[in-house]
C-alpha cells in the first residue's frame, strides 16, 4: 500500500499543475498539509519532545529532506512526467553509497560499485530519447537535474534518518521538521487562487501519498525485515509507470524503460548487499 500510494504522487501533482498550481506552491502545500497529520499523531500520541541538541541536524535534514526535497521532485514531475521523477527519486541508494565512502569511508563492494554504475549509465539511457509521450527528444537538464536532486535529498533519509529513527518516531520527527521545511519553501512560491480539483488534488498528496504512505511503510517494518521492506518499496516506480500511462498517456522509449529497469536493478543489487 506504500509504494501505491508513493506512486501516485505524480498523478495527483499533475492534476494540480493542471489547475494552475505551480511546482512551488504544491511543494508548499504538501509540507504545510501533512504537518497537520503529522501533528495530529504526535499530539495524540503525546511524542512531541525533542532532544535541544539534535535540533541543528533537524534544521539541516527540514532544508534538505523536506524543502528540496519536495521543490526538486515537484520540478521533476512538471518538466520530466510522473514516472521520470519517480525512476529518479531512485537514485537515492547510490547517493547513499557515494556519500557513505566519501563521508564516512565505508568499504565500496563491487556489488555497490557496480550498482552506482547501472544508475548513471541508467539515467543516462532516460535522459537520451528515453523521455515520456515524445521518445526522440531528450529529456531537459531542468529534468534530469531535478529528479537527482530529489534523489539525492530522499538519500538524506536513509542516512539523517537512520540516526532519527533510533530517538524519533516518524511522528515526532515530521512534527518539527516540516513546519521547517515549509518556511524554506514559502519565499519562493506564488500563490494562486484555487479550484475545489486543485485543492482535493493537494490533499491527496499530502494524505494519501505522504502520510499514509510513511504510515503503511513503517507498519510493514513492524512485521517485515528492512530489507525486505525496501524491495517491496521499490514497486512505486512500476506503480508510477503504469498509472502515468493510464491517466497521463505518458511512456518511456524502448531505451527509457531500459534506463528505468537498469536503475531498479541497482537498487536491488544495494539492498541485497547488505
Amino acid at each position: 500500500m506504500a509504494a501505491v500510494f508513493w506512486g501516485l504522487i505524480g498523478i495527483f501533482s499533475s492534476l494540480a499543475f493542471s489547475q494552475g498550481v505551480g511546482p512551488m506552491e504544491v511543494a508548499f502545500w504538501r509540507a504545510v498539509l501533512t504537518w497537520f497529520c503529522f501533528g495530529g499523531q504526535a499530539v495524540m500520541s503525546r511524542q512531541t519532545k525533542i532532544d535541544k541538541k539534535d535540533f541543528p541536524l533537524f534544521l539541516v535534514f527540514a532544508l534538505f529532506g523536506i524543502s528540496l526535497f519536495y521543490i526538486a521532485y515537484q520540478f521533476a514531475v512538471k518538466t520530466g512526467g510522473a514516472a521520470f521523477a519517480s525512476v529518479l527519486l531512485y537514485t537515492a541508494p547510490a547517493w547513499v553509497v557515494a556519500c557513505s565512502f566519501f563521508i564516512y569511508r565505508e568499504r565500496l563492494t563491487w556489488i555497490k560499485g557496480m550498482a552506482v554504475v547501472l544508475v548513471i549509465l541508467g539515467v543516462f539511457l532516460i535522459s537520451k530519447t528515453g523521455g515520456n509521450t515524445q521518445s526522440s527528444l531528450s529529456i531537459g537538464w531542468i529534468a534530469i537535474l531535478s529528479g537527482l536532486a530529489s534523489g539525492f535529498c530522499y538519500s538524506l533519509y536513509y542516512t539523517i534518518g537512520k540516526y532519527f529513527s533510533g530517538r524519533y518516531s516518524s511522528a515526532n520527527l515530521f512534527l518539527w521538521v516540516l513546519p521547517m521545511g515549509a518556511l524554506g519553501i514559502l519565499p519562493f512560491v506564488d500563490f494562486v487562487e484555487k479550484t475545489p480539483l486543485a485543492w482535493a488534488a493537494l490533499i491527496s498528496v499530502s494524505l494519501v501519498s505522504t502520510f499514509l504512505a510513511n504510515f503503511c511503510y513503517y507498519q510493514g517494518l513492524k512485521t517485515l525485515e528492512a530489507g525486505k521492506a525496501s524491495i517491496v518499496a521499490t514497486l512505486e516506480p512500476v506503480v508510477a509507470a503504469v498509472t502515468a500511462y493510464i491517466f497521463l498517456g505518458e511512456y518511456f522509449s524502448f531505451l527509457g524503460y531500459v534506463g528505468a529497469g537498469l536503475i531498479l536493478l541497482a537498487v536491488m543489487s544495494t539492498i541485497y548487499d547488505h
